[in-house]
């Protein structure tokens, strides 16, 4: 079982994340992911719907969910492993300008295979690699709280896919 963060362990702006993550093992939620089984159970007519102007599309929602996942999968490994070295932040919106245009159920199936990845990760780590912080995007980030955050912002996501876009 890999517990909530502690106090410390990942900036403020990611509370919302953690939050919306239920229970208290990380690895039980990220068993599944919601944006997956969205993108999955869409109609493929809606890959390139955007609710409003100016929005993302949404396969650039899911593709978004991906990537962030792999940064923050990233982070975790480079943390865990005790590599000190401060970490960027990245622009979401610059990943989202150059993402490939894809069917939504090949970006539901990356994202389990992220997900897996993710998963394989965390679980083999160790719990002083796991609580190990360094710096993300000039915050402090532990391996365990870049898992937490994933998580939250699949859910986040999802959230988003089920209120704006998908009927």
């Amino acid at each position: 079982m890999i517990g909530r963060p502690a106090l410390g362990e990942h900036g403020r702006y990611y509370d919302r994340y953690v939050a919306r993550v239920p229970g208290e093992d990380l690895l039980a939620a990220l068993a599944t992911s919601e944006t997956a089984a969205l993108a999955r159970a869409a109609d493929p007519a809606l890959t390139r719907h955007a609710y409003a102007p100016g929005k993302w599309t949404v396969a650039g929602v899911v593709q978004h969910v991906i990537d962030t996942e792999r940064v923050f999968t990233y982070r975790a490994l480079r943390i865990a492993r005790g590599d000190a070295t401060p970490l960027p932040g990245y622009d979401q919106d610059g990943f989202a300008a150059h993402a490939p245009d894809r069917p939504l159920a090949a970006l539901a199936d990356e994202l389990d295979r992220v997900r897996a990845s993710t998963l394989d990760l965390l679980a083999a780590l160790p719990p002083d690699a796991l609580a190990r912080v360094g710096a993300a995007s000039g915050q402090p980030l532990s391996a365990r709280a870049a898992g937490w955050i994933s998580a939250g912002h699949d859910l986040h996501h999802a959230a988003i896919l089920r209120e704006r876009y998908l009927p």
